[in-house]
């Protein structure tokens, strides 16, 4: 079954790199950023956030190029170049190499209201908190992070958290755009998403499409339910 066989096993693996990865990214990302002068931050906060508005065009002008299977291909180019490979490799129709450009693509792009959520938290912190904090024993930013600052942008931190899940579970379509084909070479990127159209739209076996459906929104509801119970409160729960 290409459900069992390829698309669960690529969803846990997709989401396991682009949830927490793309979730820890987008804090630490917001964390530098308000460490910036204010002009400084908000070009860099533009920079990081432009790519989640404009995903079909950066796909189109950056990603395409970027991973394109010959020799002008921007990342074959580089590489060459520098002598690290011999002949160009099909980054986005190579099996073995697919999903990790649709995972590399995602994070890049996954810099959304999530992101923009939590540069918000983290510059909304009250700044006597460090310093009361520094008069208690903490030396170092790294406390400051883990005893001030977070504890102070829980609901933030939940936001992100709820983003990144729905982000990272629905996107699908990436893996078809990079490889220009569906399903994708051999199923390398098939994940749930993926089924759910391919059931519903080209076999038309729209029960066993809804069946999935439903399986996926009790993976978003349980993942949703830990998030709450990490970063929310007795009255989100």
């Amino acid at each position: 079954m290409i459900f069992l066989q390829h698309s669960l096993p690529n969803t846990f693996k997709f989401a396991l790199f682009v949830g927490p990865g793309g979730y820890i990214l987008s804090f630490l990302l917001a964390w530098l950023i308000a460490q910036l002068p204010n002009k400084a931050r908000t070009w860099y906060a533009l920079a990081f956030y432009t790519p989640s508005l404009t995903g079909t065009i950066a796909m189109g002008i950056v990603w395409l190029p970027l991973l394109a299977g010959d020799r002008i291909g921007y990342l074959n180019s580089f590489l060459m170049k520098f002598g690290f490979i011999d002949s160009p490799i099909l980054w986005v129709q190579d099996k073995a190499y697919l999903m990790g450009s649709m995972i590399g693509v995602t994070l890049w792009s996954s810099m959304g209201i999530g992101f923009l959520a939590m540069l918000a938290g983290v510059l909304n912190v009250n700044q006597e908190l460090y310093e009361a904090g520094r008069l208690d024993g903490i030396k170092s930013r790294l406390q400051e992070i883990w005893y001030i600052t977070i504890p102070s942008m829980k609901p933030q931190m939940l936001f992100g958290a709820v983003m990144a899940i729905v982000g990272t579970l629905k996107s699908g379509e990436i893996g078809t755009t990079l490889s220009g084909s569906f399903p994708t070479p051999e199923y390398s990127a098939h994940v749930i998403i993926s089924s759910i159209d391919d059931y519903s739209g080209v076999r038309y076996e729209l029960g066993y499409a809804s069946a999935i459906s439903v399986f996926l929104l009790l993976i978003m509801f349980a993942a949703n339910r830990f998030s709450i119970k990490l970063f929310g409160t007795k009255e989100d729960e």
